[in-house]
């Protein structure tokens, strides 16, 4: 266009600034960048320095108690064990609750008083051979810590941001209570980098192992009162109920064992450490119907992928986790076959005649505008010597012919290139020369779709796809 209808380009460009401009004003994210900046004291434009506005807010309360900062790098950096995810139960269920801690990690530094200052206070205590009268031990961490009860800088903070985000909530100000969550749940990331002048593997390893030791004991909390745990990840329970319910039975059920695994909390903590319990467990969701796949080509339940169905009537609707269809590195064919077949498994509907037309579909050039992969080059073209997966191959057949129409080549420096498998291989959309292969779709794309879900139900993939009927 800029060489043969100038004013078509600016038209075009006046509108790509107009469709921003929109997306920024219905997503408030000026207004929630201007509150960021209030709440950490940072330059509008420092978009990203979580470490910086840390220091900014917890230097000052520092200083008054007459402290001064380590220096940065002072302790070697240690990597800290992340968040607790568990061991999953494949399978096809029928109502699955899931129920989710509120700000896990900002809890349990507020609970056990985590903080860098309380770090030096509780090991100095601990070292005492008696307390002053009325003080309680410190708080017991892990990989050797102990946080001091006295007045702990960060538990407060936190506990202000709390009450500022709930009231931002009660008058629907979301931008302000996004921005205040985001920076509590920073926390934990900052004071596990070495980049952060407060970092000590004792700080983070005390907030993630203490998540992964309330994780564990949620779920046998949850066994004891006769309910199955197939699922857990970071923050987040997954409950087979194991009955019949309805969506409002289902959610009775679950809002009276999220009350009941926090007033669990609020006993134990109190016992066994003298504490005030922050950590607050909610009902998140019901699944009507819910599947735990497999790694595939193993019997072993896969992590962080699932698909639900919740929901009813006009509310319903398929939720996707980790699968094809909430992937960018998937066709559109895998993404709309998804959808398809677990629609149908999800209500209980044959999905042999939805799997056969899909498969004859692809075959017969019907859905070929389905077929596009489209994938990012991560690094320079050049970079690609050893291998040269499909769309490294893709792009440089791309290039190859701009440079011979006299074109400048466009993925030399990276960039996303939109390619198609064709019976000589991976050929970039723009420059196709080959006919496309569509076994290639039917069992690179179609398949592992399908065998994710097809064996929960006693059928497999192979009696439409190789023309073969199952025996049994």
């Amino acid at each position: 266009l800029i060489h043969h209808d100038k004013l078509a380009l600016a038209r075009y460009n006046l509108e790509d600034c107009r469709l921003v401009s929109d997306i920024f004003a219905h997503c408030h994210l000026i207004e929630f960048a201007r509150l960021r900046s209030q709440l950490t004291g940072l330059e509008m434009d420092r978009y990203g320095g979580s470490v910086a506005a840390f220091s900014h807010l917890y230097l000052p309360h520092l200083h008054r108690r007459g402290y001064a900062a380590p220096d940065l790098g002072a302790i070697a950096g240690a990597p800290s064990p992340g968040g607790y995810v568990m061991d999953s139960r494949p399978g096809l269920y029928r109502h699955v609750l899931v129920l989710d801690y509120k700000s896990l990690y900002p809890s349990i530094i507020r609970t056990f008083a985590i903080d860098p200052l309380g770090l030096i206070l509780g090991l100095q205590e601990s070292g005492q051979a008696a307390l002053p009268p009325g003080q309680l031990p410190p708080v017991p961490g892990y990989l050797g810590a102990h946080f001091s009860r006295r007045d702990p800088i960060l538990p407060n903070l936190i506990a202000r941001l709390w009450l500022e985000r709930d009231k931002a909530k009660r008058q629907q100000d979301d931008a302000l209570s996004r921005a205040i969550k985001i920076l509590m749940n920073s926390f934990y990331g900052v004071l596990g980098s070495t980049g952060c002048r407060f970092f000590d593997p004792r700080l983070a390893s005390s907030i993630t192992l203490r998540g992964q030791w309330i994780m564990l004991e949620t779920r046998k909390w949850l066994e004891q009162a006769g309910h199955q745990v197939i699922y857990g990840d970071t923050d987040s329970t997954f409950v087979w109920l194991q009955r019949e319910a309805d969506a409002q039975q289902a959610e009775s059920i679950g809002r009276q064992l999220a009350a009941g695994v926090t007033a669990y909390w609020r006993e134990r903590l109190a016992r066994e450490f003298g504490l005030d319990s922050c950590l607050e467990l909610q009902f998140e969701r019901h699944y009507r119907r819910f599947l735990m796949p497999t790694i595939r080509g193993t019997e072993i339940g896969s992590k962080k992928r699932y698909a639900g169905l919740e929901g009813e009537g006009e509310q319903e609707q398929l939720i996707f986790k980790g699968l094809e269809t909430v992937r960018t590195d998937w066709t559109e064919l895998a993404k709309q076959f998804q959808k398809g077949l677990y629609q149908r498994i999800f209500h209980d509907e044959d999905p042999g005649p939805f799997i056969a037309e899909m498969i004859h579909k692809t075959r017969s050039g019907e859905v070929d505008d389905w077929l596009v992969y489209r994938k990012r080059l991560r690094r320079r073209l050049s970079d690609y010597q050893k291998s040269q997966p499909p769309h490294v191959r893709a792009a440089r057949l791309a290039d190859e012919a701009r440079i011979r129409a006299g074109l400048a080549p466009r993925y030399q420096q990276r960039g996303t290139i939109a390619y198609v498998m064709t019976t000589q291989g991976a050929e970039p959309l723009e420059c196709r020369t080959s006919p496309l292969d569509y076994e290639h779709y039917v069992q690179k794309q179609l398949r592992p779709v399908a065998e994710a879900i097809l064996p929960f139900v006693g059928l497999n993939f192979s009696a439409w796809s190789d023309g073969q009927l199952p025996l049994f």
